[in-house]
């Protein structure tokens, strides 16, 4: 029991993390006039995804992903009830983390009242469908990596902060000024619950989703066929 308190606070502190830092350099970049970039961005989250794994990897798996987290417990991997602890603790940590960026930027009320709605993801002209499926590829191959690295293949764990952190970049980099890149509804959760801007929220529940359950499902087949005699 005290070992999953332990997982489930983690989950709560990593999330807090890593929608903080993913949401901040986004408003970050509103306030420096572009000058960080998308390539500014994407390492800021990558390396977030990178280190929080190295710290909390070993208590929860540092998910951050409620997609992610409902994938494991689909294929029973996880704990159902653990697992929907973990949900609450990642949507808890990101409306918190959502908090913080509007504090610390109270002086800057633009930034909470309109774009980028304290870093809140939107798709750029895109619209729903097409939005949707970029969540999902990118969250695909995000998902693909964690269950390389961290699942299924325990030899890799070592290479897991860079896998996981390079996925998440890539993905910003990608996806970034097309859909705000989430690749996780809880990254997405935390600004627009404290800004109200909810535009096309189902994108980044609908698209994460599908791209980690996707992933999930391809691995473990790959792993049952690998398993073979």
């Amino acid at each position: 029991m005290a070992g999953n308190l332990r997982a489930i606070l983690a989950e709560f502190v990593a999330t807090f993390f890593f929608v903080a830092v993913g949401a901040g350099a986004v408003c970050m970049d509103a306030v420096s006039g572009g000058r960080l970039g998308w390539t500014g961005i994407a390492l800021a989250q990558g390396l977030a995804a990178a280190a929080l794994l190295v710290i909390y990897g070993r208590v929860s798996g540092a998910q951050c992903n409620p997609a992610l987290t409902l994938c494991l417990w689909a294929n029973g991997r996880q704990n159902a009830v653990l697992s929907v602890f973990f949900v609450f603790a990642q949507l808890l940590g990101a409306a918190l983390a959502g908090l913080l960026l509007k504090a610390v930027l109270h002086a800057r009320p633009e930034l909470a009242a309109g774009a980028p709605f304290l870093g809140a993801c939107t798709p750029s002209d895109l619209g729903y469908k097409a939005a949707t499926l970029v969540e999902a590829v990118l969250t695909f191959f995000l998902v693909t990596g964690v269950y390389a690295t961290t699942i299924e293949a325990k030899e890799r764990e070592a290479s897991a902060p860079f896998v996981i952190g390079a996925s998440y970049a890539v993905g910003l980099l990608i996806g970034g000024p097309l859909t705000g890149g989430a690749l996780n509804p809880a990254r997405a959760f935390g600004p627009a619950m404290i800004t109200g801007h909810w535009t096309y929220w189902w994108v980044y529940w609908v698209g994460p989703f599908a791209g980690a359950a996707a992933a999930s499902i391809l691995y473990e087949y790959l792993s049952l066929v690998r398993k073979r005699p």
